[in-house]
């Protein structure tokens, strides 16, 4: 199935946006879909499924949940080992707290 314009454009605005999660944190399927705009958490997870690009940091998205959703278990072992790497720890259940390591957008000010 080809993508349209507007199907490649949403992938662009996707991936522009999953660059700016600075390293240590973790961004949501559902607050990238947000935060882009007329897109859905699913649709995300395709874009983050295809990148071939090393410069798009699709570790740093995760579930809502706090979770990886990787369901093989050596993409999930590759993108929880990248994240702890990063400095991302994941507790006994390998949940990430989003409260701690939750990424919020980008900054809206200078220093």
């Amino acid at each position: 199935m080809m993508m349209d314009e507007k199907e490649i454009s949403i992938y662009k605005r996707i991936y522009e946006t999953v660059k700016m999660i600075p390293s240590g944190k973790v961004a949501t399927y559902g607050q990238i879909a947000r935060m882009v705009g007329g897109c859905t958490a699913l649709m995300v997870g395709y874009a983050m499924a295809g990148v071939s690009d090393l410069e798009v940091p699709w570790q740093r998205v995760i579930n809502s949940k706090g979770r990886i959703s990787i369901r093989d278990h050596a993409g999930y072992s590759l993108q929880k080992a990248i994240l702890e790497r990063e400095g991302v720890e994941f507790d006994e259940s390998d949940t990430v707290d989003l409260s701690v390591y939750g990424w919020h957008g980008p900054e809206l000010y200078l220093f």
